[in-house]
């Protein structure tokens, strides 16, 4: 099942979503939102089917409307240890999500938050679901390593011929990997956390990959040409 959560931050309008991500809404099952989310999810014509989160982006009013139309409500309390996302996130795999994307996530000025989300990636355990952060510009996802030692995972990366890939390794130093379609080739290479070795790849092909034998590598994509704007070389870099 794939699922659409709708975080309460930055969310793209759905002409952005359409011109970045062509078919970014393809198949979903199941619309979470994570407390405010669920009025930007109605920016884009979407009603969730629950609504997740201690409540307090919303006026109280509004709950009790949205509990009247019969409206599922998981509410948390204020003080809590996980963030709405992830509470929706969880929410959405306990329904058996296996694909979930994260809209308003990013975090917009609170870069805290971006961080937070990134690590939402990592949250299904096992590794039995795939999870991916975006917006009007940028797609966020997580390749890990396989548990079988000498395994090897892959990630597809299809997408437009021009646009930037970024392969940024998270704790340990990620090791034999290997790409596909990318300009600048990596060969059973290694990276490791601190030297921005692995920014600003760019796509060769329509139909890209790459793989991972040990580690976890976040992989983000970033189009050039969108309604957000097309980047300049300075971005490049």
């Amino acid at each position: 099942m794939r699922a659409l959560i709708v975080a309460d931050g930055d969310v793209p309008s759905r002409a952005a979503l359409d011109a970045g991500w062509p078919g970014w809404d393809r198949a979903v099952e199941l619309v979470v939102a994570a407390d405010g989310g669920w009025e930007r999810a109605a920016t884009l014509g979407l009603r969730p089917a629950l609504l997740v989160g201690d409540g307090d982006s919303l006026p109280e009013s509004r709950l009790a409307e949205l509990a009247g139309q019969g409206v599922p409500i998981e509410r948390s309390p204020t003080a809590k240890d996980e963030s709405d996302a992830e509470l929706a996130l969880l929410a959405a795999l306990r329904r058996g999500a296996m694909q979930v994307t994260i809209l308003g996530a990013m975090g917009g000025r609170r870069f805290d938050h971006a961080l937070a989300n990134v690590g939402l990636l990592a949250l299904p355990e096992p590794a039995a679901a795939e999870v991916d952060l975006l917006d009007a510009s940028t797609r966020v996802r997580l390749l890990r390593a396989p548990a079988v030692s000498g395994a090897i995972s892959r990630l597809e990366l299809p997408g437009v011929i021009g646009d930037l890939v970024s392969l940024l390794p998270l704790g340990e130093p990620a090791e034999g990997i290997t790409t596909v379609g990318l300009l600048y080739p990596l060969l059973n290479g290694t990276l490791r956390a601190g030297p921005a070795r692995g920014l600003s790849n760019v796509r060769l092909t329509a139909e890209a990959n790459v793989s991972l034998r040990r580690g976890s590598l976040l992989v983000v994509e970033t189009r050039v040409d969108t309604q957000a704007g097309r980047l300049g070389t300075g971005d490049l870099m």
